[in-house]
């Protein structure tokens, strides 16, 4: 599958992978602070952005789109970031692909099975059917019952846009997504460890990282080391995009 990206900047690749509904536009700013240092690739995952729609939709299957994209632009090695969805694809991928990656980053996703949590993001991206929606302002309205959360709402509204016939429709793959969640939420059988330089990133006020996952954080990657940003959630990166950026930069650099 050949993945949509922007690149920009010059030095050693670093890779970014964003998470569930989201795109590389959400990384479009801190891509700008990282090219400052290296040559950033941002990519579209499949089913999202502008990358292509598959009904194949896990984990194996992701990282094998990062590693023919890899192989396509001849990069030797990379440094490799992910949040959350693309955290799981960053830690899979090092853990099958150890020589290709230098350094690793994972954003606020630790490498263990997580309950379903996001029925009502469904809820509401179903109840907005963009066939009949006049405006954005109409597809916010049918999202607030099932999402009161502005800063969601508008985040998940990036994916929305025109057709050549002026209607709206999903930039993402719907339904193919939601046929496949269950498989965004598994872990995976670490066959080994990725003993090279590792760095999770977790917000204070998220959950998806708790201190008992260092346990097994360190278990897989025994060099890795843990850095909380504090007064941010799971969208760390958006939230304290400065101070992650500088934490990034400075991990990567050293």
């Amino acid at each position: 599958m050949e993945l949509h990206y922007e690149y920009s900047g010059q030095g050693h690749p670093l890779v970014i992978l964003h998470g569930l509904f989201g795109s590389l536009e959400n990384w479009r700013t801190l891509s700008k602070a990282f090219a400052q240092s290296f040559q950033v690739f941002a990519l579209d995952q499949r089913n999202h952005g502008r990358s292509p729609h598959s009904e194949v939709f896990d984990y194996q299957a992701m990282l094998e789109d990062v590693h023919e994209f890899i192989y396509q632009h001849e990069l030797p090695t990379i440094h490799l970031l992910g949040h959350s969805m693309g955290g799981k694809v960053a830690m899979q991928f090092a853990l099958t692909y150890p020589d290709l990656v230098d350094k690793l980053v994972i954003v606020d996703i630790a490498p263990k099975v997580y309950p379903p949590g996001h029925d009502d993001v469904f809820a509401g991206l179903f109840a907005c059917d963009p066939a009949t929606i006049r405006s954005r302002q109409e597809a916010d309205a049918a999202l607030t019952p099932h999402l009161p959360d502005l800063t969601l709402r508008q985040f998940l509204l990036k994916n929305l846009e025109r057709n050549e016939g002026g209607s709206f429709q999903w930039r993402i793959n719907l339904d193919g997504i939601h046929r496949n969640y269950h498989e965004m939420l598994k872990t995976f059988a670490a066959n080994g460890t990725f003993a090279k330089p590792t760095l999770f990133i977790r917000g204070e006020n998220s959950g998806y990282i708790r201190d008992h996952d260092l346990v097994t954080i360190r278990e897989i990657f025994p060099a890795a080391q843990l850095t909380t940003i504090a007064n941010t959630g799971h969208w760390v990166h958006s939230e304290a995009p400065q101070e992650f950026a500088r934490i990034v930069i400075d991990f990567l650099s050293h």
